[in-house]
């Protein structure tokens, strides 16, 4: 019976704390009730966007669902949209430019980074909008697209650092919609549960928004191909601590979805 109990409560929602009070003392730390706890999270007057980032740096990224018959139009327009933004010195650069391979057909997403914060994109904006060579590629590519969509966000602090990957990879976008105040027992959770992802250097970034759609997170994951997606995801699974960590973190997704993606020929990583 208890292993039973043991595996419904890998995906249970946890137990609140205070429902188990003072018996919980005496219960053994690898019991099956122990996995149910969340783990306490002091009170804070702090923003979680202080709490799990320390970098003053924004990250934008771009979604655009082209029109099938302009795939490649399209690219050859972005890809020299890219190269006026990085001649302009505007305190941004292109970090990964990905096309859907599996999930959202005829999508592409591109990651920007700025450094200087929010002023640093007011500044990018004041100057693109006047630029007449901007605006006409901008205005030429809003006719391939069937719609778009932007998230301004930052990197969680506890993320091993963004460096661009070699050719020849193939990344994964896992993003979560998270039930509102459930941020920073998400960051508490996953802040241990990066430790059992690193030996394969497949983690490459992950994001939470502060504007767009809230309380949204990003997984990025890098992987050679497929087939060794599905071996290191399963290793994973073998190792202790794991699943905790999984038990603790389920119950905190509103939505989630995954995309397979392939870096376009101009993206820094590949």
């Amino acid at each position: 019976m208890a292993a039973s109990l043991a595996r419904l409560g890998r995906f249970a929602r946890p137990l609140a704390t205070r429902a188990v009070g003072t018996t919980s003392a005496h219960l053994d730390n690898e019991s099956w009730l122990s996995k149910l706890l969340v783990r306490k999270i002091e009170p804070t007057k702090e923003s979680h966007s202080r709490m799990l980032s320390d970098k003053e740096v924004i990250y934008e990224l771009l979604t655009h669902d082209v029109k099938p018959q302009h795939n490649e139009e399209y690219l050859v327009n972005y890809q020299n949209s890219v190269k006026l933004v990085h001649d302009r010195k505007l305190q941004c650069e292109l970090v990964a430019s990905w096309k859907v391979s599996v999930g959202d057909q005829d999508q592409c997403l591109h990651l920007w980074k700025y450094t200087g914060g929010f002023a640093s994109i007011d500044n990018a904006r004041k100057v693109l909008t006047v630029d007449k060579e901007y605006t006409t590629l901008e205005k030429t590519r809003g006719k391939m697209l069937r719609a778009r969509n932007l998230q301004f966000l930052l990197a969680f602090s506890y993320w091993p650092q963004i460096i661009p990957r070699a050719g020849g990879n193939l990344y994964e976008i896992r993003s979560y919609t998270l039930k509102p105040g459930t941020m920073i027992e998400w960051g508490n959770n996953w802040a241990r549960a990066i430790n059992y992802r690193r030996n394969n250097d497949e983690a490459y970034a992950a994001f939470f928004s502060q504007v767009g759609r809230l309380y949204n997170v990003h997984h990025i994951w890098c992987y050679p191909d497929l087939q060794v997606r599905k071996e290191t995801r399963e290793a994973a699974w073998r190792m202790p601590g794991w699943d905790e960590c999984v038990a603790y973190t389920v119950p905190l997704i509103r939505e989630m979805d995954s995309r397979i993606l392939h870096p376009t020929s101009f993206s820094p990583t590949q």
